[in-house]
């Protein structure tokens, strides 16, 4: 009877463990973003012609889409950027550019992670756009449902990855208005592969105003 008790514990205490990893309980929560501090972040231009400029910069005239990639070789990232890509017609229209930001430059994942990608790719070694609190997502993401069911739903749409470069904190996307307009949308990623939806991204970009 002893065993029997100990072994309906265990089994009890892993289901509520399983319950529990699928909830918001044990992830940590965002801090808003402030548009001085990304504003003040320090983006490296990634081509012969190095560059490092404040990233206010690509906004203040014109607003910015912004993606913070998690891992360019992640399949999920790739199939977000994508669809993200997809509003590239819109944007432009509406005089508004898509850029993406990433932690680092491993090999050659930026460059594979180009055809994904129709916009601008900068570095942000001290990853401003994944703060001011840095979320990070390891193990756990790997019994939550949600997670499994990105992994399915990007799989199915053909997108294939890697596992090099820096997975675990949590990206984001962002549409940020020109000027003092501050920041229209903000979207960061709970999960690995929660993604923004690409409506909410293109109301928020026509809320920007662009100066002529």
């Amino acid at each position: 009877m002893g065993m029997w008790s100990l072994g309906l514990g265990a089994v009890g205490a892993a289901i509520a463990g399983l319950i529990l990893a699928n909830t918001d309980f044990l992830l940590t929560k965002p801090a808003p973003a402030i548009l001085e501090y990304l504003g003040n972040a320090d983006l490296k231009t990634i081509n012969s012609d190095k560059r490092t400029l404040k990233a206010e910069t690509l906004w203040e005239k014109s607003g910015a889409v912004f993606m913070a990639v998690r891992r360019p070789g992640c399949f999920l990232c790739r199939e977000e950027a994508s669809e993200l890509s997809s509003l590239k017609p819109q944007l432009d229209e509406l005089g508004v550019p898509l850029y993406a930001v990433v932690k680092e430059n491993v090999g050659t994942e930026i460059q594979d992670f180009r055809p994904h990608f129709a916009g601008e790719i900068f570095l942000d070694e001290k990853q401003a756009f994944y703060g001011p609190q840095q979320r990070k997502m390891g193990g756990l993401g790997f019994i939550r449902l949600g997670v499994w069911q990105n992994f399915i739903r990007a799989w199915r749409s053909g997108y294939q990855g890697n596992v090099n470069g820096e997975g675990f904190i949590l990206g984001g996307v962002f549409v940020i208005g020109s000027g003092e307009q501050g920041v229209l949308l903000e979207h960061r990623e709970k999960e690995f592969g929660d993604k923004v939806s690409i409506e909410s991204v293109l109301e928020a970009a026509k809320k920007i105003v662009v100066e002529k």
